[in-house]
């Protein structure tokens, strides 16, 4: 059987829950060696949260990286990269010529023993909805429960278009003026404008509303942000907008934890968001300074790659992606997978639109979301003119609303050009993506015996003595952040005989301790020409047993995260002893 395409549908449009659904099943049945498909959860509207698990054995544990997408509604990108990373994957067991910039052999033959765990859609109802009619969904289009019934914009297609853009009405009051060159394009008003002066708000209705007060649109009321539901760093409402009511209160969320807990072997996270075309890494809640030197020269290494591979760069997020200098989000993905779960964890904003803007990177690299003048919001018309088809900005028409009576209609809709990529750019995206994702899969930790000698004692007593080792980048522990974590148990070895025995039957299982890998990340001393140095051997370890009298004894290594390897030796009995001729 092989791998015939590496151009799937995802990496030029946008795909619904159902023919997601079916490409996920189209390559657990065309695969069953490598692909298992499996449902996490279910969404409040019935949705399958689909992870697909790919590589040899999927049972057999060992290693594995993750890759999620689609936690917010509006973000369908994510989606498409996580299935281009699968598609992949398969190319690289099936069909490895298909692989891109010329993977080495040795490469290859690491990977393929990497777990892979695919979950391209966290918020298959915000997706649908996006899909379906547009407006911005959060996480999924839902009221947190026992939120207060206020006056709050619910979006909803109007002029039958399927898409939900904006509503606009004169009022001497009004903050935005249009654009005399760009219709659709609204502005932020300046006091030396002319009139007409306008009111924006979204294409939709107000529920709950009193017939008077039109409520401001607020993105996060009372509605769940997936990202601020996980456990580490938690904080309720209102200290962290979206918190829910308890970590993990959400079936979306509630699933990704409890899929986290069960799977220890995972050493790398990909949280998949849009927009900005930057790496989010740790720390959340505190400065560089605070965070561990091996895990902070890790990010550096993983940056080096991002920059490269995609263009993109690698913040801080407590120093460069929180929405107000030194205070930091609360209850965030990656620092529940990076401090609770000991992966190495970053978020990745696809879609580098301030870049193709020829936007100045500003000192923080989040003031990009506030810092467009009217100049760069012209300039970004005049990109969705000549690059994206026009798909952003549309003229206005009448509409007579059902609460607010006459107005317009038209506008924005973000949809395709700021909150995901033209399709058209899909495929370059899901490239540079890949690639890079496949060099921090290289990084696994990777449990070998090296060595097995077998020494003969007299009286039918031997030496059995096993050297172990990982021969991969990580330690065996993944990142310092967790190692100290009671569940991220050290490396154990097992003997068990057949026809001999031991000699100290308690010592049978004995454990050995974590094992360093090879790799330093970037900027260590260790690694300098002025004296460059290894760590030694604290890659290894040795274990030994005294043996008596003729058999087996099968060697069992072992961790929760690392799985198992294991060799059967052959104990000979004593030249001359009965049965030894």
């Amino acid at each position: 059987m092989t791998h015939d395409t590496l151009d799937g549908p995802f990496r030029h449009r946008y795909l619904s829950h159902e023919t997601l659904t079916r490409q996920l099943e189209t390559w657990a049945r065309d695969y069953p060696q490598l692909a298992r498909l499996e449902s996490i959860g279910s969404s409040p509207q019935g949705r399958d949260i689909w992870v697909l698990t790919l590589g040899p054995e999927p049972d057999r544990r060992r290693p594995g990286v993750w890759v999620d997408g689609n936690m917010h509604g509006t973000e369908l990108a994510g989606s498409s990269v996580a299935l281009a990373v699968a598609d992949m994957v398969l190319a690289l067991h099936l069909a490895p010529e298909r692989l891109p910039e010329g993977w080495p052999e040795h490469q290859c033959r690491q990977l393929r023993e990497v777990l892979f765990y695919i979950c391209p859609r966290v918020s298959p109802d915000g997706a649908e909805q996006v899909l379906r009619q547009g407006g911005f969904v959060r996480s999924a289009p839902r009221r947190t429960y026992g939120s207060p019934d206020r006056p709050r914009w619910r979006a909803m297609d109007l002029d039958g278009d399927d898409r939900c853009r904006y509503l606009r009405c004169h009022d001497e009051a009004g903050d935005f003026v249009e654009s005399p060159d760009y219709p659709g394009l609204m502005l932020p008003r300046r006091v030396e404008d002319p009139p007409p002066y306008w009111r924006v708000y979204p294409e939709g209705m107000i529920e709950h509303w009193d017939g008077v007060t039109i409520p401001e649109p607020d993105w996060l009321a009372d509605t769940p942000d997936f990202n601020r539901n996980f456990p580490w760093g938690w904080q309720p409402e209102p200290e962290q907008v979206g918190a829910g009511h308890y970590p993990g209160a959400e079936p979306e969320t509630r699933a990704i934890i409890d899929f986290a807990l069960a799977h220890p072997n995972l050493f790398a996270w990909l949280n998949l968001h849009t927009f900005g075309g930057v790496f989010i890494r740790p720390l959340v809640d505190a400065p560089d300074s605070c965070m561990a030197p091996q895990d902070l020269a890790l990010y550096r290494q993983l940056a080096a790659w991002g920059q490269s591979l995609t263009g993109y760069p690698t913040v801080s997020s407590y120093e460069e992606f929180s929405y107000e200098p030194e205070t930091p989000l609360h209850g965030d993905l990656i620092e529940f997978a990076y401090h609770q779960r000991g992966c190495v964890a970053q978020v990745c904003e696809l879609w580098d639109l301030f870049q193709r803007l020829g936007l100045p990177r500003p000192e923080r690299f989040i003031d990009h979301y506030t810092a467009l003048d009217r100049e760069q919001m012209e300039r970004l018309a005049h990109w969705d003119r000549v690059n994206n088809d026009q798909r952003l900005f549309r003229d206005w028409q009448p509409l007579t609303h059902p609460q607010l009576g006459n107005l317009e209609v038209g506008g924005l809709d973000p949809c395709l050009g700021i909150w995901n990529p033209p399709p058209e750019l899909l495929p370059a995206i899901c490239d540079g993506l890949v690639v890079y994702w496949f060099h921090v899969a290289s990084m696994m930790p990777r449990l070998v015996i090296e060595a097995v000698h077998c020494t003969p004692l007299g009286e039918g007593f031997h030496s059995l003595e096993v050297t172990v080792a990982n021969h991969g980048y990580l330690p065996s522990y993944g990142v310092q952040a967790a190692r100290g974590r009671p569940w991220n148990s050290s490396v154990e070895a097992e003997a068990s005989v057949t026809g001999c025995r031991l000699h100290e039957p308690g010592r049978a299982c004995q454990v050995l301790g974590h094992l360093d890998g090879w790799g330093r990340g970037l900027g260590d001393a260790a690694q300098m020409p002025w004296f460059q140095r290894s760590r030694g051997n604290s890659h290894q370890a040795r274990v030994g047993w005294i043996v008596h009298g003729e058999g087996e004894v099968i060697v069992r290594i072992s961790s929760p995260r690392l799985g198992e390897v294991h060799q059967t030796i052959s104990i000979p009995g004593e030249p001359g002893a009965p049965g030894s001729g």
